[in-house]
């Protein structure tokens, strides 16, 4: 079967309510969190997608017992340290981030030797933004210059730390959240803010006693050995996954779209913030919550007025994974777009930042790329008519995707390779495009 698509059309014009699979992090957080309570929890709207079979898969390594039953997934939790491994057993992450981040943090007081690998694409990340926060707990580690593979073990002897979290990631707070589950004590960790569904789950889900304080920096206390219970989890859909059929609904011609229970988290919705600042008409409706996050229904409608946007800096963390397509809504805004302070794109799966670059300049777009700025000059009236190849990068999901969105809504004739890397965080991407009438081949 082929690894490519080809994208001759633009999409037609659609008014239709769409769903999206379930939020890629909290699938991952809440398969991680329920392999260390006590009893049986259960998820509904688990995303089925690589990232999420992988942290499965890695706490079936561990000894955890979980298992689909119809549309639900049960775990049987081993408690607070209950892990159980053979001797160098090996936890494949895949092409997660998330996930070989998370599980350093989780298996910290788990004495046995683990070997943590990755997929071509991750074992070119840095690791060593978890690694040196966790040594300090007492975890050991050998690596490769801080790069996969990994070989931990565990400290049954565990201390609490105190560590300022310098770049904003979500991950590195959560590694070391979930190390301080099986330290004595109190953990404290000082954070840029980022994404908080680890703190919500921690005080809504597992009622783990937590303090946070929220000023310039956030400031999490955690008072670690304790146990908790096996908790339920509706999943709500996912935002980043969401922002690619925002974008194509903008840009698309005289189109509605309603994406229906989205996780709307305050951490999470940057992307939105910086398109409605850039006259694009979303606006969130049927708002509720749900274990402490924030659930709404998204309204879209198609706009021919997008302006460019001279982009807040307190924005990035917001929207670090939708900045691709955000790159792309901006390509075709009247005036000159700024971003600064992105250099964590280039952390990514790939160097997105470069590729969005690349990207551009392949279309026609002028643009001025620093190391960790970006600057676009937008064109309200570009129209593509020419060819273009797309090729495989570093499989990065969120590249094929973007693709995709442009050659629907600009034009020209596209080759779009490696589709299949859509199963790391969203396998029905191409049918939900169809299911608006595009035409993909």
């Amino acid at each position: 079967m082929s690894n490519s698509v080809n994208i001759n059309n633009k999409i037609d014009n659609f008014n239709l309510s769409i769903v999206m699979p379930g939020d890629k992090s909290i699938s991952i957080r809440w398969v991680l969190l329920s392999s260390q309570a006590i009893g049986i929890s259960k998820a509904e709207n688990l995303l089925e997608s690589e990232d999420v079979i992988n942290s499965i898969k890695c706490m079936r390594a561990l000894g955890v017992e979980i298992k689909k039953v119809k549309n639900k997934y049960i775990t049987q939790g081993v408690g607070l340290n209950g892990f159980s491994s053979s001797r160098k057993v090996t936890l494949d992450a895949g092409n997660s981030g998330t996930l070989a981040r998370l599980i350093c943090g989780l298996v910290a007081r788990h004495n046995k030797t683990m070997k943590l690998v990755g997929d071509i694409s991750l074992s070119k990340r840095d690791f060593s933004r978890v690694i040196k926060p966790l040594k300090k707990f007492g975890v050991l580690f050998k690596s490769n210059n801080n790069k996969l593979p990994l070989i931990i073990r565990g400290n049954e002897y565990l201390r609490p730390i105190t560590y300022n979290e310098t770049k904003g990631s979500a991950q590195v707070k959560t590694a070391l959240m979930l190390a301080s589950l099986n330290t004595p004590g109190t953990t404290i960790v000082k954070s840029i803010p980022s994404r908080d569904h680890t703190e919500l789950m921690f005080k809504n889900c597992l009622k783990i006693p937590i303090n946070i304080s929220k000023k310039k920096h956030h400031v999490i206390k955690v008072k670690g050995l304790n146990a908790y219970k096996g908790f339920d989890y509706k999943i709500p859909g996912d935002i980043s996954s969401a922002s690619f059929f925002i974008v194509l609904t903008l840009l698309a011609k005289k189109s509605k779209l309603i994406i229906k229970n989205i996780n709307v988290n305050k951490s999470r919705i940057g992307v939105i913030e910086i398109l409605k600042k850039m006259n694009g008409k979303v606006n969130l409706i049927n708002k509720k919550k749900y274990k402490g996050e924030e659930i709404a229904d998204i309204l879209i409608r198609s706009t021919n007025n997008l302006k460019s946007i001279n982009c807040p800096k307190h924005l990035n963390t917001k929207a670090i994974d939708e900045f691709l397509v955000i790159f792309l809504a901006c390509a075709k805004a009247r005036g000159v777009s700024r971003f600064k302070g992105i250099q964590e794109l280039r952390q990514k799966e790939s160097d997105r930042l470069k590729i969005a670059s690349n990207f551009l300049r392949m279309i026609g777009v002028r643009i001025e790329e620093k190391f960790d700025s970006l600057k676009i000059y937008g064109n309200p009236k570009l129209e593509l008519h020419n060819k273009y190849i797309v090729k495989k990068y570093l499989k990065d999901h969120r590249v094929f995707m973007m693709s995709c969105i442009a050659a629907l809504t600009l034009g020209g004739n596209f080759l779009i390779n490696d589709k299949n890397s859509i199963k790391t965080s969203f396998p029905n991407f191409i049918s939900l495009l169809k299911k608006l009438g595009a035409k993909i081949s």
